[in-house]
């Protein structure tokens, strides 16, 4: 069974159609491992923080966090319910905010240097190295630890009764290159000021993260070509692995890799599901945006025969 939410951790969501088992094990899980994308959620961690941080932090998270992914999950989630009537969704949303440390980073006592950086071989850091208070540090990593203990075990009891797990993600529209260091404000203002964020490269709507680092297919191929063929149908033109791949550090290709064949991890464009993309600001979700998203999903969980 999927255990219960975690106070300052993660939600958990059971949503269940009109005909299904009050126990059953859930269909599917809906994991957002970056949706903690309030203010609120990265207020009510930096007040418990006791070390310096850089300035205006805040900035990093309006445009660096999964923005609107929570949303979508849980549209998806009450789609599959009212068209499945034994369906079962699991949705778990993260609500550590990855400005601190990424709980879809794997990190162990050995990952980290004397900084709390990770590995200069990671896509960005586990733990952000301006966290220098070994307290801070301790408090973050116990806490990422409860999250991915929480998930595996979700994945596990999900996937290994036959069923199906996704990762969602969203991303900003553009590919921004910048070093996640102390400077980092500075620089993503640098990077998104007015002639300069025109030269960053434009993402596709819709990126299916499916390879690993060798190029194998990790993630369900019948999830992926019924997901591609539902974003076709409705005008976007999804690619796969264009942005990332499953990066061995990453928690979603460990999870892809113990459980090849039930997965898939899908980055939508942010400007999908918000009325503007303010990359400084809070962004307005927009219902009939992330509807029109989450009703491409049901179909192509439908169509792969999760539910």
């Amino acid at each position: 069974m999927i255990a219960a939410s975690i106070p300052d951790v993660c939600d958990v969501t059971i949503v269940r159609g009109a005909d299904a088992a009050p126990g059953a094990v859930p269909d599917l899980l809906l994991e957002m491992p970056h949706g903690a994308t309030r203010e609120a959620h990265f207020d009510a961690l930096a007040a418990e923080l006791r070390g310096p941080l850089p300035d205006a932090l805040k900035d990093f998270l309006f445009v660096n966090t999964d923005v609107g992914c929570s949303e979508l999950g849980l549209r998806v989630a009450a789609r599959l319910a009212a068209s499945g009537a034994a369906c079962t969704v699991a949705v778990i949303r993260c609500l550590i905010p990855r400005t601190f440390v990424d709980c879809n980073r794997l990190i162990d006592d050995g990952a980290t240097t004397a900084d709390g950086a990770m590995p200069t071989n990671v896509v960005t850091p586990g733990l952000a190295t301006y966290v220098r208070d070994p307290r801070d540090r301790a408090l973050l990593l116990a806490r990422h630890a409860e999250y991915s203990a929480l998930v595996r075990a979700a994945f596990d009891a999900v996937c290994g009764s036959g069923g199906r797990g996704l990762m969602l993600h969203t991303y900003a529209p553009r590919s921004i290159d910048v070093a996640v260091d102390d400077d980092i404000v500075a620089s993503l203002h640098e990077a998104y000021g007015p002639g300069r964020v025109e030269t960053w490269p434009l993402r596709a709507e819709v990126d299916l993260i499916t390879r690993d680092d060798d190029g194998a297919l990790l993630a369900d191929p019948a999830l992926v070509a019924a997901v591609r063929a539902g974003f076709a149908a409705v005008g976007l033109s999804p690619t796969e692995n264009e942005a990332y791949h499953l990066h061995p550090a990453t928690s979603a290709a460990a999870l892809a890799a113990a459980h090849p064949g039930r997965t898939l991890c899908i980055e939508i464009r942010r400007d999908l599901l918000v009325r503007e993309f303010t990359p400084f600001a809070a962004m307005d979700i927009v219902p009939e945006k992330v509807n029109a998203i989450a009703e491409v999903l049901e179909r192509a969980l439908h169509a792969a025969g999760t539910a």
